[in-house]
């Protein structure tokens, strides 16, 4: 075997999903819960990313490189995590799997509730891979759910959230639209819940920044891509955009969305509830004990 392309080999050969991929799913489903998306799409994600997985293949350059990846990979711990891949890329300037390290690292930060460093390590693999549409969609809607008006660099921060949340689609749209086959199940699954995650960061930075209709309209377009695992988040955002466009029968029926979906989670619930009261003495509506599907 050539040094110079030895295959790297750390995880066994009858894995057909990569360590590394099993990692950003796992890291992804913890992700999309905090984020509100769509955590039922996920056994059909982990499906569909198999095919997509049985073309990628990381490569080390030497067997030194491989077994310092091997090291790195197997540290715990956000810091941890950090300053292994850190020390990797500083060993290994042109490695391809110094953004594997990273990606770890910032799930693991987003797992520990940190981010601040999960953004820094999006933003990591980022330079190294710049059509990641993982890191693309969660420091877009990372951005967007910490976005206030207090922000002192408000206006760099919705820059780029409209820049990798549009990549994030792009990238998504490019990467994960295999056609299917009798035997490879196509990795759309993927792409419409990376998709939905980015048109709900853009309309909740128009919904924070005034542009009510544009809102509505991403907002719309993300409920459209999560139709089959429907997100109480991005229902119970679009309620808010309908009910600042005086569109309050529309409103209504979105917090009702909501509602039906967010049972285990007490406080989007709440203010859900909240904006219900709010929308149905607007509307003289008694809240539907049932209601409809979303729509």
């Amino acid at each position: 075997m050539n040094a110079e392309q030895t295959e790297l080999t750390v995880f066994p050969p009858a894995l057909r999903i990569p360590q590394w991929l099993r990692v950003l799913v796992c890291g992804l489903m913890f992700c999309l819960a905090v984020f509100g998306a769509m955590v039922g799409q996920l056994n059909a994600l982990v499906v569909a990313m198999q095919s997509v997985a049985s073309s990628v293949q990381p490569r080390a350059k030497s067997e030194h490189e491989r077994n310092d990846f091997r090291a790195a990979y197997a540290v715990t711990g956000g810091e941890a995590e950090e300053a292994a891949a850190d020390g990797f890329a500083s060993r290994y300037p042109t490695s391809e799997l110094s953004h594997y390290l990273y990606s770890s690292a910032m799930l693991q930060y987003q797992r520990e509730n940190n981010p601040a460093k999960m953004l820094a390590m999006g933003e990591r693999v980022l330079q190294l891979d710049p059509d990641n549409p993982l890191a693309l969609v969660l420091t877009a809607t990372a951005i967007a759910d910490g976005l206030t008006d207090r922000d002192r660099d408000r206006e760099k921060k919705i820059a780029t959230i409209k820049r990798n949340a549009t990549h994030a689609i792009q990238s998504a749209e490019a990467a994960y639209s295999t056609p299917a086959t009798d035997s490879e199940p196509s990795p759309a699954m993927y792409k419409t819940t990376l998709q939905a995650m980015a048109y709900s960061a853009l309309g909740i930075m128009k919904l924070k920044t005034g542009d009510d209709a544009g809102a509505e309209k991403d907002l719309k377009m993300a409920s459209e891509l999560a139709k089959i695992r429907p997100d109480p988040y991005i229902w119970y955002h679009l309620a808010l955009a309908q009910d600042h466009r005086k569109k309050y029968a529309a409103a209504l029926n979105s917090v009702e969305q909501a509602l039906q979906l967010a049972s285990s989670n007490p406080d989007l619930q709440r203010l859900a509830v909240v904006e219900h009261e709010r929308l149905a003495e607007l509307t003289k509506s008694p809240r539907n004990e049932t209601p409809p599907g979303p729509q």
